[in-house]
C-alpha cells in the first residue's frame, strides 16, 4: 500500500448527509423535517456539522469511539476551526456510509482501527469547521451589510469588530445555509488554536461514569427477548443435532433456534437463556478442525522459514556479499501465539425484523461491513436494512469482524420480535477471530567490532490482508504482517520478506490492536539487544549508534533513557530469590515513535512481575496530550497481559481457554508505574491507540533477560526458577 492516503475529493467530502441525532438515523435532511413543520432550518454545510437555529451543534462522528477518545479528539478539530467550545457541542454517532464517512487511510472504507483515525481527520475535520465558520461569518456581514473582514467567529456567534455587534449561529443558520459553500478555505496556524494541544475534558466520560451511556449490550426495547447462544466447539464445525425438551421446559424459556453451525435459547429474560442453555443435550459435527492443533500449527509455520519463494517486502543492499564477509553471524528464531481480544464488552447484537424491515443494534468498528453482512444474512435489500451503532466497550480490532452480526441475524429471521443475542465470556474467547501466530527468523552478519554489516529476517505468518482486502495483498506479500519488520534502524544492507503460512481447518485470524508490529517489534529489539550482548556494547549505546542524528526515533529513546534513569543502578530486590532487571525497545510505526524502558522483578519461582515504565512518545502534533498519556498507559498493561500470559492454545481443533482464569488478564495491584512523557512536535499527527502495546513486550522481554541472563524468544515469557 502508498504511503500517501487516498485522495478525498471535494464532492465527497462536501456532500451534506442525512442527519443523525444520538444515535438514531433520519433518512432525508433535517431541514427537509424542519420545513414541513414550518421551522427554521438547520445548518448543515457538509456531513460533519450541523447547526440548529436553537443554537444546537451537533457534531457527527466518521469513527467510532470505544474509549481510545476519539469522539473528543474529532470534535476538537472541527470545534477548533468552527469557533466553539467542546461544551458547546454535542456528537452523533455516524450512520453507515463510506461515501461520506469513509477514511481516506484506509482507502475510503467506512472503519475504526489501524490507530489512523486523527491522521486521516486532521486536515478533513479542519476543513469542515473552517467552511462552516466561512459562511457563517458571512452570512453574518451580509446581514449587517459589513465587509467580511471586519468580522470574525468567537465561541459559538459572529462579531462585528468595530461596532461590538453579535449573532449567534443559531441566529444565521438559514442565510447561512443559502450561501454557496466556499472553493478555499483558511485553516488556522498553529499558534492560534485554542483548543488543539490543550488537556480538554473527554466528552464521553460524564455519561460513562453517571451511567447513561449506551452500549450496544445497553439496548432495551419493546417486547425484548434474550438469547444465549453456542456455536460448534470445533473451528468450522457443525450442529448435527440438539434435544430441547429440557430446556423448553424451564419457566421463561420461549424458544430454540438452529443455523448450520449454532442454536440459540430464546427467553424472557438472560438468566433464562443462559439456563436453558445449559439444559440443551447438543451433538457436533467436528469436520477438517478435528486435526488442528497448536503444535500442527507452529510445524507449519516453521516450515516456512525454508520456504524459497517468500515475498520480498524490502531489500538494500548486499546482502549476500556482507554475510559472506562478516566476521561473525548471530541467528535467531522467536515465536508468537494466537492471542484473543477478550474485551470486557462480550461480542452482542440485537436484531428485529418487522414489516419488511431489518434493523441491527451493535457496537462496531466497521459499520458499512456490519451493513453489508446483515443485508446478506437477512435476505433483504440494502436499503430495508438499518444499523444503529452504539459506544464500544473495547474493541481491540476484534469488532472489525462482523461474523456476530452475521450468526444473531440468521437467528433472528427465526424469531417473532426484537432479540438481543449476547455471547458468554467463553463463547466471546473460544470463537474469537484470534490475532495470527507467527514464526520470526532473524540473522545478522557483524564485524569485528561488533557492528551490523547485514541483517535478514522472516516473517511466516497468516494473512489477515489477503482475507479482509484481497486488493492490497499483492505478489504473496502482507504489508501488515512485515510492518515495523527492520524496525527504525539504518542498516547497512538489509533483507525483510514474508512466507504466508494459513492454519486452515477453519481458524481465521483478524486484527489485534496493532498486529504486525506487536509481533515485529519484539522479535527486532529482542534480537538487538542479542546484539548489543553479542558485542558487548551498552543496549541503549548500540541502538543509538544504529539511529540516524536528528531521527524522531533516536529522540524518544534518548528521552526516555534519560527520565528512566538508564545506567543507573535500580534498588535491590527485596525478596529472596529475585533478581531485577531493566530494558529497552524502540518502535517506530503507525506515523508514530515511542521507545520504552521497562523494569521488572523475577521472583524465586521465575514469576515475572513488571514494576514500571518509562515511555517517551513522538506523535507528532498532539490534539489532546490527556488522550494520548492515556491511551499509551492503557497501551501498555494491555501490551504486558500479552507478555505475560497472552496465548490461546488450539487441541483438537477447540480453542483450550474459555475465561480469565485461563486466559489472564492484567490484575489493578499488578499494574506497573507508568510515566510517558510527549515530545512537542509539529509534525502531522500521528497514531497513538496501538504503539504503546506494540513496543512493551519487547522491552518487558529485554528487561527480563537482563534480570536473569536468560534469553526467552517466545511469548509469553516464561523463564527457570532461581
Amino acid at each position: 500500500m502508498s504511503d500517501r492516503p487516498p485522495a478525498l475529493s471535494r464532492r465527497v467530502f462536501l456532500a451534506s448527509s442525512g442527519s443523525l441525532a444520538l444515535g438514531v438515523a433520519f433518512y432525508g435532511t433535517f431541514g427537509t423535517v424542519a420545513r414541513a413543520l414550518g421551522q427554521p432550518s438547520p445548518f448543515e454545510p457538509n456531513a460533519f456539522i450541523r447547526i440548529g437555529a436553537d443554537d444546537t451543534v451537533t457534531l457527527t462522528m466518521a469513527r467510532v469511539e470505544m474509549g481510545q477518545g476519539i469522539y473528543t479528539a474529532l470534535a476538537t478539530l472541527i470545534a477548533e476551526e468552527l469557533e466553539v467550545d467542546l461544551a458547546q457541542v454535542r456528537v452523533a454517532h455516524a450512520p453507515p456510509d463510506a461515501t461520506r464517512y469513509g477514511n481516506p487511510r484506509v482507502g475510503g472504507a467506512q472503519i475504526t482501527g489501524g490507530s489512523n483515525s486523527v491522521m486521516g481527520a486532521w486536515e478533513p475535520m479542519r476543513q469542515a469547521g473552517a467552511t462552516a465558520r466561512a459562511m457563517l461569518v458571512q452570512a453574518a456581514a451580509d446581514e449587517w451589510r459589513a465587509p467580511v473582514a471586519a468580522c470574525h467567529a468567537e465561541g459559538g456567534a459572529v462579531v462585528h469588530a468595530p461596532t461590538g455587534r453579535r449573532l449567534s449561529y443559531g441566529k444565521l443558520t438559514e442565510r447561512a445555509a443559502a450561501l454557496p459553500i466556499p472553493k478555499q478555505v483558511t485553516l488556522k496556524p498553529p499558534e492560534s488554536f485554542r483548543l488543539i494541544g490543550k488537556p480538554l475534558r473527554r466528552l464521553d466520560v460524564a455519561d460513562k461514569v453517571n451511567g447513561r451511556a449506551t452500549y450496544g449490550i445497553d439496548v432495551r426495547l419493546p417486547r425484548l427477548r434474550f438469547a444465549a447462544v453456542a456455536a460448534c466447539p470445533a473451528l468450522g464445525g457443525t450442529l448435527a443435532r440438539v434435544d430441547e425438551r429440557d430446556a423448553l421446559a424451564l419457566p421463561g424459556v420461549r424458544q430454540v433456534v438452529r443455523i448450520e453451525n449454532a442454536v440459540a435459547v430464546i427467553a424472557d429474560h438472560s438468566w433464562a437463556a443462559k439456563q436453558g442453555l445449559a439444559a440443551l443435550k447438543i451433538e457436533w459435527n467436528d469436520g477438517a478442525a478435528a486435526g488442528l492443533s497448536t503444535g500442527s500449527v507452529r510445524k507449519a509455520l516453521e516450515t516456512g522459514l525454508d520456504h524459497k519463494a517468500a515475498a520480498v517486502a524490502r531489500k538494500q543492499g548486499d546482502v549476500d556479499a556482507a554475510m559472506r564477509e562478516g566476521y561473525t553471524r548471530h541467528t535467531a528464531t522467536y515465536h508468537a501465539p494466537f492471542l484473543a481480544h477478550a474485551a470486557m464488552e462480550p461480542v452482542n447484537c440485537t436484531v428485529e425484523l418487522r414489516d419488511g424491515r431489518c434493523d441491527v443494534w451493535v457496537g462496531t468498528q466497521a459499520p458499512t461491513r456490519a451493513l453489508d453482512v446483515a443485508v446478506h444474512a437477512s435476505g433483504m435489500a440494502a436499503d430495508k436494512v438499518r444499523i444503529h451503532n452504539h459506544l464500544i466497550g473495547g474493541g481491540f480490532g476484534r469488532r472489525l469482524e462482523a461474523d456476530y452480526v452475521e450468526q444473531s441475524v440468521a437467528l433472528a429471521r427465526h424469531v417473532d420480535g426484537p432479540v438481543q443475542f449476547i455471547w458468554s465470556r467463553e463463547e466471546d474467547i473460544q470463537h474469537d477471530i484470534l490475532r495470527p501466530a507467527y514464526v520470526d527468523r532473524l540473522s545478522a552478519s557483524m564485524d569485528r567490532e561488533g557492528r551490523v554489516t547485514a541483517i535478514t529476517h522472516r516473517v511466516v505468518g497468516s494473512s489477515i490482508l489477503a482475507r479482509v482486502a484481497p486488493g492490497a495483498f499483492r505478489d504473496g506479500l502482507d504489508l501488515d504482517a512485515v510492518d515495523a519488520g527492520l524496525g527504525p534502524y539504518a542498516w547497512p544492507a538489509s533483507t525483510l520478506d514474508y512466507v504466508r503460512q494459513e492454519p486452515g481447518a477453519g481458524l481465521v485470524t483478524g486484527w489485534w490492536r496493532g498486529v504486525g508490529p506487536t509481533h515485529n517489534c519484539f522479535v527486532v529489539e529482542s534480537f538487538v539487544d542479542e546484539l548489543a550482548a553479542l558485542a558487548k556494547r551498552d543496549a541503549v549505546g548500540y541502538r543509538l549508534a544504529l539511529l540516524p542524528q536528528g531521527s524522531r526515533a533516536r529522540a524518544v529513546l534518548e528521552l526516555a533513557a534519560q527520565k528512566a534513569g538508564w545506567g543507573t543502578p535500580m534498588h535491590p530486590a527485596t525478596e529472596k530469590g529475585s533478581r531485577r532487571g531493566r530494558g529497552v525497545a524502540v518502535l517506530s510505526a503507525f506515523g508514530s515513535h515511542l521507545a520504552q524502558v521497562a523494569e521488572v522483578t523475577v521472583d524465586a519461582a521465575g514469576e515475572i512481575r513488571v514494576d514500571r515504565v518509562v515511555c517517551a512518545v513522538d506523535c507528532g502534533v498532539v490534539i489532546n496530550p490527556d488522550t494520548v498519556m492515556a491511551q499509551v498507559d492503557g497501551g501498555i498493561q494491555f501490551g504486558i497481559t500479552a507478555a505475560l500470559w497472552g496465548e490461546i492454545t488450539i487441541k483438537a481443533g477447540r480453542v483450550e481457554q474459555s475465561n480469565f482464569h485461563d486466559y489472564r488478564l492484567l490484575r489493578m495491584s499488578e499494574a506497573p508505574q507508568v510515566k510517558v512523557h510527549i515530545v512537542p512536535s509539529q509534525e502531522a499527527p500521528g497514531g497513538i491507540g496501538e504503539p504503546g502495546t506494540s513496543a512493551v513486550m519487547a522491552a518487558v522481554a529485554n528487561a527480563v533477560a537482563a534480570a536473569t541472563g536468560e534469553r526467552v524468544r517466545h511469548l509469553p515469557l516464561r523463564v527457570n526458577a532461581a
